[in-house]
Protein backbone atom coordinates (compact mmCIF):
# COMPACT_ATOMS: atom_id res chain seq x y z
CA UNK A 1 0.00 0.00 0.00
CA UNK A 2 2.59 2.60 0.57
CA UNK A 3 4.31 1.44 -2.88
CA UNK A 4 0.96 2.28 -4.26
CA UNK A 5 0.73 5.44 -2.23
CA UNK A 6 4.03 7.03 -3.80
CA UNK A 7 3.23 5.81 -7.37
CA UNK A 8 0.47 7.97 -7.03
CA UNK A 9 1.99 10.68 -4.93
CA UNK A 10 4.54 10.84 -7.90
CA UNK A 11 2.19 10.55 -10.28
CA UNK A 12 0.42 13.55 -8.96
CA UNK A 13 3.74 15.32 -8.67
CA UNK A 14 4.38 14.39 -12.34
CA UNK A 15 1.08 15.50 -13.75
CA UNK A 16 1.45 18.58 -11.90
CA UNK A 17 5.05 19.74 -13.10
CA UNK A 18 4.13 18.74 -16.69
CA UNK A 19 0.64 20.94 -16.38
CA UNK A 20 2.83 23.86 -15.60
CA UNK A 21 5.36 23.15 -18.12
CA UNK A 22 2.56 23.18 -21.16
CA UNK A 23 0.73 25.80 -19.63
CA UNK A 24 4.22 27.76 -19.83
CA UNK A 25 4.51 26.39 -23.16
CA UNK A 26 1.54 26.14 -24.87
CA UNK A 27 -0.70 28.79 -22.53
CA UNK A 28 -3.57 28.30 -20.71
CA UNK A 29 -5.40 26.78 -22.86
CA UNK A 30 -3.38 23.74 -23.17
CA UNK A 31 -1.88 24.45 -19.53
CA UNK A 32 -6.17 23.71 -18.66
CA UNK A 33 -5.91 20.46 -20.78
CA UNK A 34 -3.09 19.02 -19.13
CA UNK A 35 -4.33 19.76 -15.83
CA UNK A 36 -7.59 18.12 -16.68
CA UNK A 37 -5.68 14.74 -17.93
CA UNK A 38 -3.28 15.19 -14.92
CA UNK A 39 -6.56 15.19 -12.53
CA UNK A 40 -7.55 12.50 -14.86
CA UNK A 41 -4.11 10.49 -14.52
CA UNK A 42 -4.89 10.98 -10.22
CA UNK A 43 -7.96 10.09 -10.25
CA UNK A 44 -7.25 6.72 -12.29
CA UNK A 45 -3.96 6.10 -9.97
CA UNK A 46 -6.12 6.72 -6.69
CA UNK A 47 -8.94 4.04 -8.32
CA UNK A 48 -6.09 1.60 -8.99
CA UNK A 49 -4.70 1.82 -5.50
CA UNK A 50 -8.26 1.60 -3.82
CA UNK A 51 -8.72 -1.29 -5.79
CA UNK A 52 -5.29 -2.88 -5.41
CA UNK A 53 -6.01 -2.40 -1.34
CA UNK A 54 -9.49 -3.99 -1.49
CA UNK A 55 -7.71 -7.33 -2.82
CA UNK A 56 -5.18 -7.41 -0.93
CA UNK A 57 -7.53 -6.78 2.35
CA UNK A 58 -9.79 -9.67 0.89
CA UNK A 59 -6.63 -12.26 0.85
CA UNK A 60 -5.28 -11.14 4.17
CA UNK A 61 -9.00 -11.71 5.30
CA UNK A 62 -8.95 -15.17 3.49
CA UNK A 63 -6.09 -16.34 4.75
CA UNK A 64 -7.15 -15.28 8.84
CA UNK A 65 -10.59 -16.93 8.31
CA UNK A 66 -8.49 -20.02 7.23
CA UNK A 67 -5.70 -20.10 10.01
CA UNK A 68 -8.50 -19.62 12.54
CA UNK A 69 -10.48 -22.18 10.92
CA UNK A 70 -6.99 -24.48 11.33
CA UNK A 71 -6.72 -23.29 14.90
CA UNK A 72 -10.17 -24.28 16.19
CA UNK A 73 -10.07 -27.77 14.50
CA UNK A 74 -6.65 -28.36 16.88
CA UNK A 75 -8.24 -26.99 19.16
CA UNK A 76 -11.29 -29.31 19.11
CA UNK A 77 -8.90 -32.09 18.90
CA UNK A 78 -7.17 -31.41 22.04
CA UNK A 79 -10.11 -30.47 23.82
CA UNK A 80 -11.17 -34.29 23.26
CA UNK A 81 -8.09 -35.79 23.85
CA UNK A 82 -8.00 -33.63 27.39
CA UNK A 83 -11.79 -34.98 27.77
CA UNK A 84 -10.30 -38.49 26.85
CA UNK A 85 -7.78 -38.50 29.46
CA UNK A 86 -10.04 -36.88 32.08
CA UNK A 87 -12.65 -40.37 31.69
CA UNK A 88 -9.34 -42.33 32.14
CA UNK A 89 -8.24 -39.98 35.21
CA UNK A 90 -11.73 -40.23 36.74
CA UNK A 91 -12.52 -44.21 35.92
CA UNK A 92 -8.66 -44.98 37.78
CA UNK A 93 -9.51 -42.50 40.70
CA UNK A 94 -12.97 -44.50 41.12
CA UNK A 95 -11.11 -47.78 40.67
CA UNK A 96 -8.45 -46.43 43.14
CA UNK A 97 -10.95 -45.66 45.81
CA UNK A 98 -12.71 -49.26 45.18
CA UNK A 99 -8.76 -50.84 46.00
CA UNK A 100 -8.70 -48.28 49.61
CA UNK A 101 -12.13 -49.18 50.68
CA UNK A 102 -11.17 -53.10 50.04
CA UNK A 103 -7.84 -52.55 51.82
CA UNK A 104 -9.43 -50.73 54.15
CA UNK A 105 -11.76 -53.02 54.78
CA UNK A 106 -8.70 -56.20 55.11
CA UNK A 107 -6.86 -54.06 57.36
CA UNK A 108 -10.14 -53.87 59.71
CA UNK A 109 -10.85 -57.63 59.12
CA UNK A 110 -6.73 -58.50 59.72
CA UNK A 111 -6.86 -55.87 62.99
CA UNK A 112 -9.61 -57.67 64.58
CA UNK A 113 -8.31 -61.55 63.60
CA UNK A 114 -4.99 -60.17 65.51
CA UNK A 115 -6.84 -59.10 68.36
CA UNK A 116 -8.68 -62.57 68.09
CA UNK A 117 -4.98 -64.35 67.95
CA UNK A 118 -3.92 -62.37 70.83
CA UNK A 119 -7.13 -63.14 72.93
CA UNK A 120 -6.59 -66.89 72.34
CA UNK A 121 -2.51 -67.08 72.62
CA UNK A 122 -2.96 -65.56 76.18
CA UNK A 123 -5.85 -67.99 77.07
CA UNK A 124 -3.58 -70.80 75.91
CA UNK A 125 -0.69 -69.53 77.82
CA UNK A 126 -2.77 -68.84 80.73
CA UNK A 127 -4.11 -72.73 80.58
CA UNK A 128 -0.39 -74.12 79.58
CA UNK A 129 0.98 -72.54 82.86
CA UNK A 130 -2.38 -74.03 84.58
CA UNK A 131 -1.22 -77.34 83.22
CA UNK A 132 2.02 -77.71 84.29
CA UNK A 133 1.41 -76.72 88.03
CA UNK A 134 -0.90 -79.26 87.96
CA UNK A 135 1.89 -81.91 86.17
CA UNK A 136 4.35 -80.92 88.82
CA UNK A 137 1.73 -81.54 91.81
CA UNK A 138 0.92 -84.48 90.51
CA UNK A 139 4.36 -85.73 89.76
CA UNK A 140 5.46 -85.13 93.14
CA UNK A 141 2.22 -87.37 94.56
CA UNK A 142 3.90 -90.23 92.49
CA UNK A 143 7.34 -89.61 93.90
CA UNK A 144 6.00 -89.80 97.57
CA UNK A 145 3.97 -93.06 96.48
CA UNK A 146 6.76 -94.88 94.72
CA UNK A 147 9.55 -94.01 96.59
CA UNK A 148 11.53 -93.03 93.13
CA UNK A 149 12.32 -89.20 91.83
CA UNK A 150 10.90 -88.85 88.27
CA UNK A 151 14.09 -88.90 86.23
CA UNK A 152 14.28 -92.70 87.68
CA UNK A 153 10.80 -93.22 86.65
CA UNK A 154 11.55 -91.84 83.48
CA UNK A 155 14.38 -93.89 83.04
CA UNK A 156 12.31 -97.39 83.45
CA UNK A 157 9.52 -96.14 81.58
CA UNK A 158 11.51 -95.57 78.61
CA UNK A 159 12.87 -98.96 78.90
CA UNK A 160 9.87 -101.05 79.05
CA UNK A 161 8.72 -98.93 75.55
CA UNK A 162 12.10 -99.66 74.00
CA UNK A 163 11.42 -103.40 74.74
CA UNK A 164 7.60 -103.20 73.97
CA UNK A 165 8.35 -101.38 70.89
CA UNK A 166 10.89 -104.34 70.12
CA UNK A 167 8.47 -106.92 70.06
CA UNK A 168 5.89 -104.79 68.25
CA UNK A 169 8.48 -103.94 65.70
CA UNK A 170 9.03 -108.20 65.14
CA UNK A 171 5.66 -108.76 64.99
CA UNK A 172 4.94 -105.77 62.29
CA UNK A 173 7.68 -107.06 60.11
CA UNK A 174 6.34 -110.91 60.07
CA UNK A 175 3.17 -109.24 59.59
CA UNK A 176 4.18 -107.24 57.00
CA UNK A 177 6.00 -110.28 55.10
CA UNK A 178 3.19 -112.62 55.07
CA UNK A 179 0.84 -109.73 53.79
CA UNK A 180 3.44 -109.05 51.45
CA UNK A 181 3.63 -113.06 49.98
CA UNK A 182 -0.49 -112.57 50.27
CA UNK A 183 -1.31 -109.35 48.64
CA UNK A 184 1.27 -110.88 45.82
CA UNK A 185 -0.97 -113.54 44.88
CA UNK A 186 -4.06 -112.27 45.48
CA UNK A 187 -3.11 -109.44 43.54
CA UNK A 188 -1.66 -111.83 40.83
CA UNK A 189 -4.52 -113.45 41.25
CA UNK A 190 -6.81 -110.18 40.52
CA UNK A 191 -5.03 -108.64 37.46
CA UNK A 192 -5.46 -112.36 36.03
CA UNK A 193 -9.66 -112.61 37.11
CA UNK A 194 -9.88 -108.88 35.62
CA UNK A 195 -8.09 -109.87 32.13
CA UNK A 196 -10.00 -112.89 31.81
CA UNK A 197 -13.21 -110.73 33.19
CA UNK A 198 -12.42 -108.29 30.15
CA UNK A 199 -11.75 -110.54 27.93
CA UNK A 200 -14.83 -111.20 25.71
CA UNK A 201 -13.70 -113.67 22.64
CA UNK A 202 -16.59 -116.17 21.85
CA UNK A 203 -14.94 -119.60 21.95
CA UNK A 204 -16.64 -121.78 18.89
CA UNK A 205 -15.89 -125.14 19.34
CA UNK A 206 -14.49 -126.77 15.61
CA UNK A 207 -16.15 -129.70 14.01
CA UNK A 208 -15.28 -131.45 10.71
CA UNK A 209 -18.64 -131.15 9.36
CA UNK A 210 -20.48 -128.15 7.22
CA UNK A 211 -24.20 -128.47 6.40
CA UNK A 212 -25.30 -127.05 3.08
CA UNK A 213 -29.53 -126.08 2.56
CA UNK A 214 -30.66 -127.52 -0.25
CA UNK A 215 -33.77 -125.83 -2.07
CA UNK A 216 -35.05 -128.98 -2.43
CA UNK A 217 -34.32 -132.82 -2.39
CA UNK A 218 -33.82 -133.21 -6.00
CA UNK A 219 -30.91 -131.46 -5.81
CA UNK A 220 -29.45 -133.45 -4.20
CA UNK A 221 -29.61 -136.24 -7.85
CA UNK A 222 -27.96 -132.99 -9.80
CA UNK A 223 -24.99 -133.22 -7.17
CA UNK A 224 -24.60 -136.62 -7.56
CA UNK A 225 -25.08 -136.00 -11.74
CA UNK A 226 -25.11 -138.94 -13.95
CA UNK A 227 -23.06 -142.01 -12.15
CA UNK A 228 -21.55 -140.12 -9.81
CA UNK A 229 -19.18 -137.83 -11.78
CA UNK A 230 -20.25 -134.69 -10.42
CA UNK A 231 -19.74 -135.28 -6.70
CA UNK A 232 -16.59 -137.18 -7.93
CA UNK A 233 -15.46 -134.26 -9.41
CA UNK A 234 -16.44 -131.74 -6.47
CA UNK A 235 -14.55 -133.73 -3.87
CA UNK A 236 -11.66 -133.95 -6.09
CA UNK A 237 -11.35 -131.04 -6.60
CA UNK A 238 -11.71 -129.65 -3.01
CA UNK A 239 -10.82 -132.83 -0.94
CA UNK A 240 -13.84 -132.33 1.20
CA UNK A 241 -16.48 -135.72 0.99
CA UNK A 242 -19.42 -134.91 0.25
CA UNK A 243 -22.18 -136.96 2.16
CA UNK A 244 -25.58 -136.89 0.79
CA UNK A 245 -28.14 -139.17 3.14
CA UNK A 246 -31.88 -139.30 3.65
CA UNK A 247 -31.75 -135.84 5.92
CA UNK A 248 -33.97 -133.33 3.96
CA UNK A 249 -33.00 -130.56 2.38
CA UNK A 250 -29.51 -131.23 3.38
CA UNK A 251 -26.11 -132.13 2.50
CA UNK A 252 -23.50 -132.58 4.58
CA UNK A 253 -19.48 -131.60 4.07
CA UNK A 254 -17.25 -133.75 5.90
CA UNK A 255 -13.31 -132.49 6.08
CA UNK A 256 -10.50 -131.86 9.02
CA UNK A 257 -8.86 -128.38 7.07
CA UNK A 258 -11.56 -126.02 7.64
CA UNK A 259 -10.38 -124.32 4.76
CA UNK A 260 -10.86 -126.36 2.55
CA UNK A 261 -14.23 -127.35 3.89
CA UNK A 262 -15.00 -123.39 3.61
CA UNK A 263 -14.01 -123.44 -0.07
CA UNK A 264 -16.12 -126.53 -0.41
CA UNK A 265 -18.86 -124.82 1.11
CA UNK A 266 -19.06 -121.42 -0.59
CA UNK A 267 -18.49 -123.60 -3.98
CA UNK A 268 -21.53 -125.70 -3.28
CA UNK A 269 -23.45 -122.59 -2.52
CA UNK A 270 -22.77 -121.20 -5.69
CA UNK A 271 -23.06 -124.11 -7.69
CA UNK A 272 -26.57 -124.79 -6.04
CA UNK A 273 -27.62 -120.76 -7.05
CA UNK A 274 -26.24 -120.96 -10.57
CA UNK A 275 -28.46 -124.00 -11.39
CA UNK A 276 -25.20 -124.82 -14.07
CA UNK A 277 -23.60 -128.31 -11.72
CA UNK A 278 -20.87 -130.51 -14.60
CA UNK A 279 -17.87 -131.18 -13.99
CA UNK A 280 -16.02 -128.42 -15.64
CA UNK A 281 -18.33 -125.95 -14.06
CA UNK A 282 -17.14 -127.19 -10.99
CA UNK A 283 -13.82 -127.13 -11.34
CA UNK A 284 -14.04 -123.29 -12.65
CA UNK A 285 -16.05 -122.51 -9.20
CA UNK A 286 -13.76 -124.33 -6.75
CA UNK A 287 -10.68 -122.33 -8.45
CA UNK A 288 -12.87 -118.94 -7.63
CA UNK A 289 -13.80 -119.19 -4.70
CA UNK A 290 -10.31 -120.23 -3.98
CA UNK A 291 -9.34 -116.55 -4.96
CA UNK A 292 -12.21 -114.89 -3.41
CA UNK A 293 -11.24 -116.24 -0.07
CA UNK A 294 -7.62 -115.39 -0.22
CA UNK A 295 -9.29 -111.91 -0.03
CA UNK A 296 -11.13 -112.50 2.20
CA UNK A 297 -8.13 -114.23 4.83
CA UNK A 298 -6.35 -111.20 4.42
CA UNK A 299 -9.51 -108.67 5.43
CA UNK A 300 -9.76 -111.10 8.15
CA UNK A 301 -6.23 -110.65 9.40
CA UNK A 302 -6.83 -107.09 9.19
CA UNK A 303 -10.14 -106.88 11.08
CA UNK A 304 -8.47 -108.42 13.73
CA UNK A 305 -5.64 -106.02 13.84
CA UNK A 306 -8.28 -103.43 13.90
CA UNK A 307 -10.74 -104.43 16.44
CA UNK A 308 -7.43 -104.69 19.29
CA UNK A 309 -6.01 -101.38 18.13
CA UNK A 310 -3.22 -102.67 16.91
CA UNK A 311 -1.61 -100.42 13.41
CA UNK A 312 1.86 -100.66 11.47
CA UNK A 313 1.74 -104.93 11.15
CA UNK A 314 3.11 -105.99 7.51
CA UNK A 315 -0.01 -107.17 5.26
CA UNK A 316 1.96 -110.44 4.70
CA UNK A 317 1.80 -110.88 8.59
CA UNK A 318 -1.70 -109.82 8.62
CA UNK A 319 -2.42 -112.42 5.85
CA UNK A 320 -0.99 -115.31 7.99
CA UNK A 321 -3.24 -114.17 10.84
CA UNK A 322 -6.31 -113.76 8.17
CA UNK A 323 -5.46 -117.64 7.32
CA UNK A 324 -5.43 -118.38 11.35
CA UNK A 325 -9.01 -118.06 10.92
CA UNK A 326 -8.77 -121.39 9.30
CA UNK A 327 -6.80 -123.33 11.54
CA UNK A 328 -7.18 -124.80 15.01
CA UNK A 329 -4.98 -124.97 18.04
CA UNK A 330 -6.15 -127.49 21.14
CA UNK A 331 -9.91 -127.42 20.04
CA UNK A 332 -10.23 -123.57 19.36
CA UNK A 333 -10.09 -121.77 16.32
CA UNK A 334 -6.32 -119.92 15.65
CA UNK A 335 -7.15 -116.87 15.01
CA UNK A 336 -9.88 -116.37 18.16
CA UNK A 337 -7.02 -117.95 20.27
CA UNK A 338 -4.87 -114.99 19.11
CA UNK A 339 -6.93 -112.45 19.65
CA UNK A 340 -8.05 -113.72 23.35
CA UNK A 341 -3.93 -113.64 24.04
CA UNK A 342 -3.82 -110.63 23.00
CA UNK A 343 -6.34 -109.04 24.82
CA UNK A 344 -5.83 -110.99 28.15
CA UNK A 345 -1.85 -109.55 27.70
CA UNK A 346 -3.05 -106.40 27.01
CA UNK A 347 -5.54 -105.95 30.16
CA UNK A 348 -2.14 -107.80 32.45
CA UNK A 349 -0.16 -104.96 30.57
CA UNK A 350 -2.35 -102.37 31.83
CA UNK A 351 -3.05 -103.67 35.08
CA UNK A 352 1.31 -103.59 35.59
CA UNK A 353 1.92 -100.35 33.96
CA UNK A 354 3.65 -101.90 30.72
CA UNK A 355 2.81 -100.93 27.48
CA UNK A 356 -0.63 -102.31 26.27
CA UNK A 357 -0.21 -102.07 22.69
CA UNK A 358 3.42 -104.21 22.48
CA UNK A 359 1.87 -106.67 25.31
CA UNK A 360 -1.44 -106.84 22.56
CA UNK A 361 1.14 -107.07 19.47
CA UNK A 362 3.03 -109.74 20.84
CA UNK A 363 0.14 -111.50 21.76
CA UNK A 364 -1.71 -111.54 18.27
CA UNK A 365 1.92 -112.37 16.63
CA UNK A 366 2.65 -115.42 18.94
CA UNK A 367 1.32 -118.36 16.67
CA UNK A 368 1.96 -116.77 13.44
CA UNK A 369 4.60 -119.69 12.79
CA UNK A 370 1.79 -121.96 12.72
CA UNK A 371 0.27 -121.09 9.71
CA UNK A 372 3.31 -120.44 7.34
CA UNK A 373 3.30 -123.78 5.45
CA UNK A 374 6.29 -122.92 3.20
CA UNK A 375 9.45 -123.01 6.00
CA UNK A 376 9.11 -126.95 6.04
CA UNK A 377 9.04 -128.89 9.50
CA UNK A 378 10.85 -125.89 11.67
CA UNK A 379 9.45 -125.78 14.98
CA UNK A 380 6.29 -122.88 14.61
CA UNK A 381 7.59 -120.83 17.09
CA UNK A 382 11.53 -120.30 15.13
CA UNK A 383 9.34 -119.93 11.74
CA UNK A 384 7.84 -117.16 14.31
CA UNK A 385 10.41 -115.25 14.96
CA UNK A 386 11.86 -115.07 11.37
CA UNK A 387 8.65 -113.68 10.21
CA UNK A 388 8.89 -111.40 12.74
CA UNK A 389 12.48 -110.35 11.64
CA UNK A 390 11.47 -110.30 8.16
CA UNK A 391 8.61 -107.96 8.44
CA UNK A 392 10.59 -105.46 10.81
CA UNK A 393 8.98 -106.03 14.33
CA UNK A 394 10.02 -105.42 17.61
CA UNK A 395 12.59 -107.90 19.37
CA UNK A 396 10.13 -107.51 22.49
CA UNK A 397 7.67 -109.49 19.76
CA UNK A 398 10.51 -111.68 18.63
CA UNK A 399 12.00 -112.69 22.11
CA UNK A 400 7.44 -113.31 22.92
CA UNK A 401 7.05 -115.41 20.14
CA UNK A 402 10.72 -117.29 20.77
CA UNK A 403 9.06 -117.97 24.27
CA UNK A 404 6.08 -120.38 23.28
CA UNK A 405 8.96 -123.00 22.98
CA UNK A 406 9.50 -125.58 25.26
CA UNK A 407 12.87 -125.29 25.28
CA UNK A 408 13.43 -122.92 29.23
CA UNK A 409 16.81 -121.44 27.69
CA UNK A 410 15.00 -118.64 25.80
CA UNK A 411 16.87 -115.51 27.73
CA UNK A 412 13.38 -113.59 28.42
CA UNK A 413 14.92 -109.89 27.71
CA UNK A 414 10.75 -108.36 29.08
CA UNK A 415 7.80 -108.88 31.32
CA UNK A 416 5.51 -109.16 28.38
CA UNK A 417 7.46 -112.07 27.09
CA UNK A 418 6.08 -113.57 30.20
CA UNK A 419 2.30 -111.78 30.30
CA UNK A 420 1.83 -113.60 26.71
CA UNK A 421 3.11 -117.19 28.00
CA UNK A 422 0.65 -116.53 30.70
CA UNK A 423 -2.27 -115.67 28.47
CA UNK A 424 -1.58 -118.43 26.58
CA UNK A 425 -1.88 -120.43 29.24
CA UNK A 426 -4.62 -118.90 30.49
CA UNK A 427 -6.47 -119.48 26.72
CA UNK A 428 -5.38 -122.75 25.75
CA UNK A 429 -7.17 -124.19 28.84
CA UNK A 430 -10.20 -122.55 28.65
CA UNK A 431 -12.23 -124.99 25.53
CA UNK A 432 -12.89 -127.95 27.61
CA UNK A 433 -10.84 -131.41 27.84
CA UNK A 434 -11.26 -132.91 24.85
CA UNK A 435 -8.75 -130.68 22.92
CA UNK A 436 -6.06 -132.31 22.96
CA UNK A 437 -7.85 -135.37 21.37
CA UNK A 438 -9.00 -133.26 18.32
CA UNK A 439 -5.37 -131.38 17.91
CA UNK A 440 -3.99 -134.83 17.57
CA UNK A 441 -7.20 -135.66 15.24
CA UNK A 442 -5.98 -133.09 12.96
CA UNK A 443 -2.21 -133.72 13.41
CA UNK A 444 -2.81 -137.02 12.14
CA UNK A 445 -4.77 -135.91 9.29
CA UNK A 446 -2.58 -133.52 8.32
CA UNK A 447 0.08 -136.40 8.11
CA UNK A 448 -1.62 -138.42 6.11
CA UNK A 449 -2.17 -136.44 3.52
CA UNK A 450 1.92 -135.29 4.04
CA UNK A 451 2.75 -138.79 3.45
CA UNK A 452 0.69 -138.98 0.24
CA UNK A 453 2.09 -136.09 -0.91
CA UNK A 454 5.73 -137.40 -0.46
CA UNK A 455 5.83 -139.34 -3.33
CA UNK A 456 6.38 -138.51 -7.05
CA UNK A 457 4.20 -137.57 -9.46
CA UNK A 458 1.26 -137.10 -6.23
CA UNK A 459 -0.34 -133.93 -7.24
CA UNK A 460 -3.53 -133.72 -4.41
CA UNK A 461 -4.51 -135.66 -1.75
CA UNK A 462 -7.18 -135.55 0.68
CA UNK A 463 -7.75 -137.41 3.67
CA UNK A 464 -11.49 -137.70 4.07
CA UNK A 465 -14.12 -139.82 6.54
CA UNK A 466 -12.17 -138.81 9.65
CA UNK A 467 -9.01 -140.98 8.58
CA UNK A 468 -10.30 -143.98 7.80
CA UNK A 469 -10.14 -142.97 3.58
CA UNK A 470 -7.18 -141.00 1.76
CA UNK A 471 -7.78 -140.10 -2.16
CA UNK A 472 -4.50 -139.10 -4.13
CA UNK A 473 -4.89 -137.91 -7.27
CA UNK A 474 -1.86 -138.15 -9.55
CA UNK A 475 -0.50 -137.09 -13.03
CA UNK A 476 -1.29 -138.99 -15.70
CA UNK A 477 1.87 -138.90 -17.77
CA UNK A 478 4.26 -139.47 -14.85
CA UNK A 479 1.80 -142.60 -13.23
CA UNK A 480 0.22 -145.32 -15.47
CA UNK A 481 -2.58 -147.65 -14.15
CA UNK A 482 0.64 -150.49 -12.94
CA UNK A 483 2.42 -147.87 -11.00
CA UNK A 484 -1.22 -146.16 -10.13
CA UNK A 485 -1.43 -149.91 -7.74
CA UNK A 486 2.06 -150.01 -6.55
CA UNK A 487 1.87 -146.25 -5.39
CA UNK A 488 -1.34 -147.47 -3.19
CA UNK A 489 0.68 -150.28 -1.80
CA UNK A 490 3.34 -148.00 -1.15
CA UNK A 491 1.19 -144.94 0.81
CA UNK A 492 -0.37 -147.84 2.51
CA UNK A 493 3.06 -149.17 3.67
CA UNK A 494 4.12 -145.99 5.04
CA UNK A 495 1.31 -145.19 6.74
CA UNK A 496 1.14 -148.22 8.57
CA UNK A 497 4.73 -147.59 9.45
CA UNK A 498 4.55 -143.94 10.39
CA UNK A 499 0.94 -143.56 11.80
CA UNK A 500 -0.61 -144.61 14.41
CA UNK A 501 -4.66 -145.26 13.76
CA UNK A 502 -7.88 -147.18 14.78
CA UNK A 503 -8.82 -149.42 12.31
CA UNK A 504 -7.77 -149.23 8.68
CA UNK A 505 -7.21 -146.77 6.26
CA UNK A 506 -8.34 -147.14 2.64
CA UNK A 507 -5.69 -145.21 0.38
CA UNK A 508 -7.71 -144.52 -3.19
CA UNK A 509 -5.14 -143.41 -6.61
CA UNK A 510 -7.14 -141.42 -9.23
CA UNK A 511 -5.56 -141.07 -12.43
CA UNK A 512 -7.72 -139.23 -14.61
CA UNK A 513 -6.87 -138.19 -18.37
CA UNK A 514 -8.23 -135.33 -19.93
CA UNK A 515 -8.10 -134.50 -23.55
CA UNK A 516 -9.17 -130.88 -23.69
CA UNK A 517 -9.45 -128.44 -26.98
CA UNK A 518 -11.11 -125.66 -27.79
CA UNK A 519 -13.58 -124.32 -30.49
CA UNK A 520 -12.49 -121.00 -32.46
Amino acid sequence: MIAMIIVSVLAAGLGFVLGWLLRQRFGQKKLAQAAKIAQQIVENAKAESENLKKEKLLEVKDELFQMKQEMEKELKIRQAEVQRLEKQLSDRELNLDRKVDILNKKEKDVAQLSQSLLTKESLLKKKELDLEQLIQEENQRLEKISGLTSEEARNIQLQNMLEIAKQEAAHEIYEIREQAKQTAVREAREIITQALQRCSINHVVETTVSMVKLPDDEMKGRIIGREGRNIRAFESATGIEVLIDDTPQTVVLSGFDPLRREIAKLSLEKLIYDGRIHPGRIEEVVEKTREELNTRITELGEQALHELGVHGVHSELARLLGKQNFRNSYGQNLLQHSQEVAQLAGVMASQLGLEVMLAKRAGILHDIGKVAEEYGDMPFHEIGVELAKKFGENEIVQNAIACQSQNHTVNIISPISILVQVADAISVSRPGAQKEMLDNYLKRMAKLESIALSFTGVVKAYALQAGREIRIIVEYAVVDEVKAQILADDIAKKIREEIGYPGQVKVTVIREYRAIDYAK
